[in-house]
């Protein structure tokens, strides 16, 4: 029933209807698809053996294997469980569809959680997380965010050598090719010639607004890929050209074009062959229903995800004894911390402030006349970047402004959650349509903006376990959202904190701001913007941000929990290495795609540090 609800909005009908617009954009891409298309088609006759074996093409395994197939002595197989990227994904500005249940996406959702979620079908959790080659680098926002100084500098001080800020500095550069004008003094802090393309936004009317509210409460406009993470900025998208700089695109199709690169997509690794020495050997996956074997004569590098990774190590037979036991599975290698230390991102949801009919052009752009054509023609306008006047703040709410060290990430949406009158929002993050409905019909037709609030550095801590044996069935997802109160404490700051914003002169006399005071089904009892209110609120309205890491977690081989070393390699296993956002000990304070590109930047040079080639660095 659960899956099913998710599952039932006519995808179909509504691409549908909006066909016309569709094939004239889609259009302006097909030359890159084309291309593209032919880059990740599979080589006719694979080898019988791989140096290197890659699982998942994502924001780690996409890197990596292309990172790895630079060395033209080396063969490797990239392996991805979906297929090749839909032409819409090309398009920044259609981004939303990659939110789409059943689009090019896992369909992941949590288990129910006890203490939250309240308005959320069986209280679970959405988290649309991408099949497709590339990963969720073809599904999400597209936000270029890296996270703060003291996420890196905190990894290392728990035994990570070599994870310092400098260090993973010099991974974030490299991979990255900024596209705007000269930055001044944070110039130094970003790549120029990288492969994924990032470039600034300009803002509109609301994020003009948005930035002097910062200013109006003390806060600076910052970079938040410099020095300085607290402060209020304009969003930085990996495109390019017009173009999404996924992982895909930038990183697999040129390195596809090599005869040392094989790329074998909508193929299913199901099991890690390993052999009585407890070393990796090859994979087992399923392409077309049937099962075949690949073979490394190197390494296995696993890069599955936060929720797949775990689960493909698991199936294995590495991971905590008597959980395999429970499922059939002859453990191994006994590795408690496999699938534990689950960390995600919780967001507060629906927040929404009311404005004058008219007063904010940026959601019109998108149907203004021209901007089709603009974007055919020149690869500019509203479709050439995420949809939408974006500003993000960066604050510490806990007395730590200091430290520069913010624990709440606000986002400014001009896409008020009332504007599709419930076609999609509900289904998209597993809202109960009739509670939704309830709250936000009298709202139909009005313009606003939302902030989200966002938890960066969460306390509540969860697990991915298998279900069963079965390598079809999904893992088991229970974050524990909010089973620590300081999360809740966090949040309520958050919220008080955005209301404020929300409330600032900028709004209230540019566009004469107002915030919804209905309450949210379930708290009527509470007095409106009361902390018990909020607290009520926050029990009902947030939910997963989409984040989920930490699964893998690296650290020295003293940490119980650890599962991968410093250098990636998984413990107990030789050959074997896990290289995504699941060995991140502590899930860092931003949108985790950058960071999760630097790992595999990193990664990379690792492997090739560790068979003796001189990466330079």
């Amino acid at each position: 029933m659960f899956v099913n609800y998710f599952t039932s909005v006519p995808t179909t009908v509504f691409l549908g209807a909006l066909m016309p617009l569709l094939r004239i954009l889609l259009s302006a891409v097909v030359k890159e698809v084309r291309e593209a298309e032919r880059a990740f088609s599979a080589p006719e006759n694979f080898l019988e053996e791989y140096d290197f074996i890659v699982v998942g093409s994502g924001a780690g395994g996409g890197v990596v294997a292309s990172r790895l197939a630079e060395v033209p002595s080396w063969n490797v197989l990239l392996v991805e469980a979906g297929p090749v990227p839909p032409q819409d994904s090309y398009i920044p500005g259609l981004y939303a569809f990659g939110y789409m249940r059943g689009n090019k996406n896992w369909d992941y959702a949590t288990e129910p959680q006890d203490s939250c979620l309240k308005s959320f079908v069986g209280q679970r959790a959405t988290i649309p997380h991408g099949k497709v080659l590339g990963g969720s680098t073809i599904t999400n926002g597209m936000l270029y965010a890296r996270g703060n100084s003291k996420d890196f500098e905190h990894w290392a001080s728990l035994g990570n050598t070599g994870w310092d800020y400098e260090n993973c500095l010099h991974y974030f550069r490299k991979s990255e090719n900024y596209r705007g004008s000269k930055l001044g003094e944070t110039e130094l802090y970003h790549g120029r010639g990288g492969p994924m393309s990032v470039s600034g936004s300009h803002p509109g009317d609301l994020s003009v607004a948005f930035l002097a509210a910062g200013v109006e409460n003390g806060f600076d406009i910052i970079d938040p890929s410099g020095p300085v993470h607290t402060g209020f900025s304009t969003p930085y998208f990996n495109v390019g050209d017009g173009i999404r700089s996924s992982v895909a695109y930038s990183f697999i199709r040129p390195a596809a074009a090599w005869p040392n690169l094989h790329v074998l997509h909508s193929a299913t690794v199901q099991k890690i062959i390993l052999d009585g020495d407890k070393g990796a050997k090859g994979v087992i996956f399923k392409h077309d229903d049937e099962l075949y074997k690949a073979m490394a004569s190197k390494e296995v590098i696993i890069s599955a995800g936060a929720l797949g990774s775990p689960k493909l190590l698991m199936l294995s037979g590495i991971g905590p004894e008597e959980h395999l036991q429970e499922h059939g599975i002859e453990p191994i290698v006994n590795v408690p911390g496999v699938g534990q230390n689950l960390q995600d991102h919780m967001s507060v949801y629906g927040l929404v402030w009311t404005i004058n009919k008219g007063s904010s052009s940026s959601m019109r752009q998108f149907i203004a006349p021209g901007a089709i054509e603009r974007y055919v023609l020149e690869r500019e306008g509203p479709y050439a970047a995420p949809i939408g006047d974006i500003a993000n703040a960066w604050i510490g709410v806990n007395g730590e402004i200091d430290n520069d060290y913010p624990d709440v990430q606000i986002s400014l949406s001009p896409a008020p959650f009332h504007l599709d009158r419930g076609l999609f929002v509900p289904y998209i993050f597993g809202l109960e349509k009739e509670l939704y409905m309830r709250h936000y019909s009298p709202l139909f037709g009005e313009d606003g903006f939302t902030l989200l609030i966002n938890l960066l550095r969460p306390k509540s801590v969860g697990s991915v376990t298998l279900r069963s044996s079965n390598p079809d069935d999904l893992p088991v997802i229970d974050p524990q959202y909010l089973s620590n109160d300081d999360d809740i404490y966090t949040l309520l700051k958050g919220v008080k904190a955005a209301v404020i914003l929300g409330n600032s002169t900028a709004f209230r006399q540019n566009f004469d701001a107002k915030l919804y005071d209905n309450p949210v089904p379930g708290c009527e009892g509470e007095t409106f913007a009361s902390d018990r209110y909020w607290v009520c609120y926050i029990r009902h309205m947030a939910t997963s941000f989409w984040h989920p890491a930490g699964t893998c977690k690296m650290g020295p081989s003293d940490d119980p929990f650890a599962v991968v070393d410093p250098r990636l390699r998984v413990h107990g296993v030789k050959g074997l290495r896990v290289i995504d956002a699941s060995i991140m000990p502590v899930i860092v304070s931003a949108n985790p795609m950058a960071a999760s590109i630097m790992i595999g930047e990193k990664g990379a040079d690792l492997i090739k540090q560790d068979w003796g080639l001189n990466v330079g660095y």
